[in-house]
């Protein structure tokens, strides 16, 4: 019986607790129909919500009337949420597709934290998982592309993952059930469709129980990706470095540096390019849209990618002045009299003002910087000095210096005062500069 199936698939992955209220995501379709009345039959609390998104003129209306009609019938309460697909798609610059699914899942969160429901239930079946493998690998996929559709993502759960097609029209069948077509759906103008409507009928001329074949084996892989992924989760990786030593013991370091990347938008290519790089030479990077990778000495150093490139702060003047979107600079001057204490702050610098030209510039640094770090009498490049305190590449290329009219370093800031502007006994003003982030 296919409503037994359900119950020991919801059961097995824990989806779904007879006391909470659910929403069922309704079409008029097969699946979703069979979700809602093996539901419903089961003794669960069910709410339907069903999408109009005015894309197939009369064929949608008719969906929304079969919806109203079939809730009717069973007593189920039902939502209904009509949306512009199109403009929406204009206005965000993404497929009507990937509109249509946005638009869906955002009104279905909302509806479920509006009513209190527990959980999302979306009509998935086992040869919607299958087709999703056979995507996957046909994009280019590591082991987690290879499992399929998951029981549950967040509060989106899928019961019916366990059963087939021909169990879901089945069940509909024995129960004198109809439902409605989505016409797109015979199309085969679309990847998950050409799949559907040739590949796997190709497939089962081969093996007529292909999709069963596929399935089982994406399960297994699955439990293959819970101990990976277990054993990845607890490896001794923390914060924004990733030693080479470390990852050169791996089983395979490549996993681990993806297990590590992957929700910061690098592409297997690039993972498997750093996994090749642990015995290169420093410097090598790589970009994603949101963050940068650099091999350093000694790590992989993870650096989120700032929106713009702060530009050269010019200072004419004491006062406060913004730098970039984060920081703030204060420049303050007094006397250095019997009531003057000296900053000893990383963040603080006290100079003495008349060694200093004005105006002051707060900027990176570049190649060929140098100074004369406080209580040193030889200038030395930036670069040494950074290198000297153990900073990677990416923290060397955010260090800033703040510069004088003639050009020279006066505080290296976080770091070090320039030697030749500290405060002396001869000292009688001084120029106090401070850097602080917002909030």
């Amino acid at each position: 019986m296919l409503s037994d199936s359900v119950q020991q698939f919801i059961a097995r992955h824990g989806l779904m607790a007879r006391t909470d209220r659910h929403i069922v995501a309704l079409s008029g379709g097969a699946d979703s129909v069979c979700l809602l009345l093996v539901l419903h039959e089961l003794g669960y609390t069910v709410d339907a919500a069903h999408c109009n998104f005015h894309l197939r003129g009369d064929e949608a209306d008719r969906d929304e009337q079969f919806c109203v009609s079939l809730c009717d019938c069973y007593g189920i309460t039902l939502h209904r949420a009509h949306f512009d697909t199109h403009a929406y798609a204009a206005a965000h610059k993404v497929s009507i597709e990937m509109a249509a699914r946005d638009l869906r899942y955002t009104y279905f969160e909302q509806l479920r934290r509006d009513i209190g429901a527990a959980t999302i239930c979306v009509a998935h079946h086992r040869e919607d998982s299958v087709e999703t493998v056979l995507l996957n690998l046909l994009r280019g996929t590591g082991i987690d592309g290879l499992t399929g559709i998951a029981p549950r993502h967040g509060h989106v759960v899928r019961p019916l993952l366990g059963v087939s097609r021909q169990d879901i029209l089945g069940y509909l069948r024995d129960h004198g059930q109809n439902y409605v077509t989505d016409s797109t759906n015979l199309k085969n103008d679309v990847k998950r469709n050409k799949i559907r409507l040739n590949v796997i009928p190709l497939l089962q001329t081969i093996n007529p129980s292909v999709i069963d074949s596929i399935y089982q084996t994406s399960q297994r892989l699955a439990e293959v990706a819970r101990v990976a992924n277990s054993q990845a989760l607890h490896a001794p990786y923390e914060g924004q470095r990733l030693p080479i030593d470390r990852l050169r013991r791996e089983p395979s370091a490549e996993y681990m540096l993806w297990h590590r990347l992957r929700g910061l938008g690098f592409t297997p290519a690039q993972v498997e390019d750093m996994a090749a790089s642990l015995d290169a030479q420093s410097g090598m990077e790589w970009r994603s849209a949101s963050h940068v990778v650099v091999r350093d000495r000694d790590a992989f150093v993870i650096a989120v990618q700032p929106a713009t490139q702060p530009t050269p702060l010019v200072v004419p003047e004491p006062g406060l002045y913004r730098y970039g979107e984060r920081l703030k600079l204060r420049v303050q001057t007094g006397a250095v009299d019997s009531g003057f204490v000296l900053s000893r702050t990383a963040m603080c610098a006290t100079l003495d003002a008349a060694s200093i030209a004005w105006p002051l510039t707060l900027r990176r640094t570049k190649q060929g910087d140098r100074f004369v770090p406080l209580g040193m009498t030889g200038s030395k490049l930036v670069s040494d000095y950074l290198t000297d305190r153990k900073k990677n590449v990416l923290e060397k290329r955010a260090q800033l210096v703040v510069a004088d009219a003639t050009g020279r370093i006066v505080w290296l800031v976080g770091e070090r005062p320039d030697n030749r502007c500290r405060i002396t006994d001869h000292s009688r003003h001084y120029l106090m500069l401070s850097v602080s982030e917002d909030g």
